[in-house]
């Protein structure tokens, strides 16, 4: 009797779980699943031509499931659209060292990240989808002024930082469309190296020199 008893508390302890509210179990692995297929169809494909049902097949889930975890594409995009380094420690190195080699240090950290496979596709696929869809435009804009360009505005020891930063962004997703994404020649075809010193120039220009309401006038 002892041992029925136990098993019957048993058994109602186990449907208790069961009903439960919650992310059901393995969950953690078929978000990530998810997650990364997201991340190379955005990158690949864009954010107009990446649909929740293209994701949830690459991931070998159901169409619900990524409702489930994600709610909407849009929702998808933004968790999905992560920057591939950590822009908290990279923009004081980068921004606080010396002020006359500062244009050559972004540009040589934009280069290599751009170069390095699996973080180029990720930030050239941002650029692609901001490009194709006003919305995720909207989306990286509001990425892209959280994470880098309001934090390094306020690292920037210059004058004007919030124009001197956008302008460099302007360069810098100039460079994106054109040598990545077009593959306009002869830039798509220069080495790394050379892409660095070709810009690197411009953009001590805008973070260091004149102040940008200035930069036709002599120093």
């Amino acid at each position: 009797m002892y041992y029925y008893r136990m098993q019957a508390a048993s058994a109602s302890t186990v449907s208790q779980d069961q009903r439960r509210p919650g992310r059901r179990p393995g969950d953690s692995g078929t978000r990530d699943a998810v997650l990364a297929a997201a991340q190379r169809q955005f990158a690949e494909l864009g954010y107009d031509r990446t649909t929740m049902r293209s994701v949830a097949a690459e991931a070998g889930v159901d169409q619900k499931l990524v409702g489930y975890f994600f709610g909407s594409k849009q929702r998808l995009f933004v968790a999905a659209t992560t920057l591939p380094f950590d822009a908290a420690a990279a923009l004081p190195a980068i921004l606080g060292g010396d002020p006359a080699a500062l244009g050559e240090r972004v540009a040589r950290f934009v280069v290599g990240i751009l170069e390095d496979a699996d973080a180029g596709s990720r930030i050239i696929g941002l650029i692609r989808a901001a490009a194709a869809e006003p919305e995720a435009a909207r989306m990286v804009r509001d990425l892209l002024t959280r994470e880098l360009w309001a934090r390094g505005a306020e690292l920037l020891r210059a004058d004007q930082p919030e124009l001197r930063i956008s302008l460099v962004a302007s360069e810098l997703i100039g460079l994106i469309m054109a040598r990545y994404v077009i593959g306009a020649e002869p830039l798509a075809s220069l080495s790394p190296e050379a892409v660095v010193a070709a810009i690197a120039p411009a953009l001590q220009r805008l973070l260091a020199g004149p102040a940008p309401g200035r930069l036709d006038k002599t120093p």
